[in-house]
Formats: C-alpha cells, structure tokens, sequence
C-alpha cells in the first residue's frame, strides 16, 4: 500500500483569478495595465503536477479523491452571511473575496469548497489508515481567510475547517498545525487565538503580509495563551535561519504539547526566486523541514501528518520544492534529470545563520515554555 496520499481534482486548476497589473494587486490603482496572470494562478501547481506525472511519482501515490465541503461545515467557523455573498458572487459575474485582493470568478465557490474538502478528505484518509501522510495540492489557499473576509488570495481557511472536522467528527484532541508559508498565516491564527487544544506556529517573513501581523508577542490569548508562536524571520533568512528556527522552536514546541495529528501550511514562496517573497529556501531544506516534521510525527501521532498548499509563485522552481516534500513523506526518491535547478541558490552568500536572524528566533525560543502540554 502506497505510503503517501496525494489529493488533486483538475477543478482546482479552474479557479479564475483573471489578469492583474501587477504582482499583488489587480489594478495598481488604475495606472498600469492589467495584462498579466494573477500572481495565484494555476501555473505553478499544474507544473508540480506535470513533474510528478513525468518522473514516475505520481503513480507512487495513492490518489485521495476529494469531496465538496457542506456549507455547515464552512460556516462551522465562517461567517454565514460572507459564505452567502461568496456563493452569490460566485453564481453570478465573480468578485473579490475580500481587502481587493483576492478575486474569483464564476464557480469558484464550488472550487473553494472542493479545497476545504480536499483537506478534509486527506485528514480522514490518513486517520483512516488508508495511508500514513499525505499532500493535498488544493487551490484557492486559505491560511489568510478569517471569519468574515477572504484575504490574500484564500477564500476559506482550509486548513482550520479541517482541524474542526477531525476535531468535531474524528474525536481528534490536539492538533498542531506548522506554517511555513513566507507570509504570515493570520487567518489560521486568528482562528484559534484563544483555544488551547490547537498549537499554531507559523514561520513567515517578517512584516510581509499582512503588514503589521506576525508578531512575535502574538502569542495566544484567554484559555489559549502560549499555543500560538510566531517566528518573524528577517528578509533573506536561508536554510540557516530555517534549520535553527525548526531546532531551538518548532521542534521544542511541538514536544511540548505532543499533538495528535499535525497538519502542515505548505506554502513555498520562502524560496529563491519567488516574485513574493525575499528568502532564499532550497530545494533540499524543504526535504530537511519535512524529516524534521516526520520525526516529530512519528514520535506522538504515529506518524499523522497533513500537509495542505498554500502559497508558491516561482513556476520554475515550486515543482520541484514539491516533488523533495514528496520524496521524503513516502520514502520514495526519484532520479530527475532536471534536478540540477534545485541546487542553485546553494551556493548564494547568507545562506548560513546569520546573527540578526539568530536573535529573531532566540525570541521565539524563548515562547516554548509557554506552550500547553497535555
């Protein structure tokens, strides 16, 4: 039996993000041309999963096929009446799901909950024990949507109606979710603020998006305090600073509370080369980042662990992040020809840890005593 599920639905390919003027939002207040793909386009994930299908990878996996969310599950955490304009605007002509900058176009209601589903469905298999982990590559994101406004790019958060489900409906206790999207994971945050038996810990560029979110001193708040950690790494950061953030604060963290399940906000615009973001990942570091997490895993959930896409822009570069994540979730490694682009920022300056980077994560460290344990 396949080790690794993999969840994808050719709708996700069909949500219609339109053209833009410039890499963040849609019309760069009226002076610029919009004659450019949206920066969330489809680009970038149906390239992770032509390189599957041509190295041989896919066929390793197992297939989770995905299911639509019900509405009652979205609004679980949701508010009803945004849920309702999504469907309308959805129906209709499109429109935006919130802060002007995540537009959709007509259907995408329906694809958005094939993504909340998708995760949910990757969820049930892996504590179904049809598989030991799994990636669901959805579209649209969701880790920036909140309770009443979709937000950079996502229209639901996938990921925390997810948590709810395998809370709510598979008896789940503690679940621990590890973002490392480059840009801040506010909404998944905002979610569980105040609820100890979720652990959010996200690793994002400092101040990037949203402006003015990601603070370290956000550390969770009533019943919830010290359950959510926040490690704002500073521009440039590489596998440095990305290694010793997973040593002195993740790995500590996740100890600490001993989850049940661990769900993975994989995001991979920290990477070199994407137009959103100004760090400099490897290929190779997200295959270190995705050990860690397995060892982790196999410490206190028996190896449970989720991850859902989310952000990651450099088409010629992504793929391949996926394909390393891959790789080490089944055990399974692949000889790609191409490889040689994912060792290119290797040899960039800075790739070390740095010591202004050292002292950003000593902030965060010093949280993990704060952290709920069962």
């Amino acid at each position: 039996m396949p080790r690794t599920g993999f969840v994808w639905h050719e709708r996700y390919a069909w949500h219609n993000t339109g053209r833009q003027a410039g890499p963040f939002f849609s019309d760069a207040n009226g002076w610029l041309e919009p004659d450019i793909r949206h920066s969330e386009s489809t680009d970038s994930k149906r390239r992770i999963v032509n390189l599957l299908e041509v190295s041989g990878m896919l066929n390793q996996l197992k297939r989770i096929p995905p299911r639509l969310a019900t509405e009652q599950e979205v609004t679980a955490l949701h508010d009803a009446r945004y849920v309702s304009r999504i469907r309308e605007q959805s129906a209709a002509f499109g429109g935006d799901g919130g802060y002007g900058n995540t537009p959709f176009g007509r259907g995408s209601y329906e694809v958005a909950l094939l993504a909340a589903g998708g995760v949910m469905s990757a969820v049930d298999a892996v504590l179904d024990g049809q598989v030991s982990n799994a990636y669901a590559l959805v579209r649209p994101p969701g880790h920036h949507a909140i309770a009443d406004s979709g937000m950079g790019f996502c229209l639901f958060g996938n990921i925390a109606i997810a948590i709810r489900h395998a809370q709510r409906v598979r008896k789940v206790q503690r679940v621990a979710v590890v973002d490392w999207d480059v840009h801040h994971g506010n909404g998944t945050e905002a979610f569980f603020y105040q609820d100890p038996s979720v652990l959010t810990i996200s690793l994002h560029q400092d101040n990037n998006y949203p402006v003015n979110s990601g603070a370290v001193t956000d550390n969770g708040a009533g019943a919830g305090a010290g359950a959510n950690i926040n490690v704002p790494l500073p521009p440039g950061s590489g596998k440095g600073a990305y290694y010793t953030a997973f040593e002195r604060v993740v790995i500590p963290a996740l100890d600490r509370f001993r989850p049940e399940l661990i769900l993975v906000a994989s995001g991979f615009d920290a990477s070199a080369m994407d137009p959103l973001g100004r760090m400099i990942l490897t290929v190779d570091a997200y295959r270190t980042l995705t050990r860690h997490l397995l060892d982790v895993a196999n410490r206190h959930c028996g190896g449970q662990l989720i991850m859902a896409h989310e952000g990651g822009y450099a088409v010629e570069l992504v793929p391949f992040c996926c394909l390393a994540v891959l790789e080490e979730l089944s055990g399974i490694h692949i000889d790609c020809r191409e490889a040689q682009v994912q060792d290119f920022a290797e040899a960039w300056a800075y790739q070390e840890l740095q010591a202004h980077q050292a002292a950003a994560i000593n902030r965060a460290a010093a949280l993990v005593e704060r952290v709920p344990s069962p």
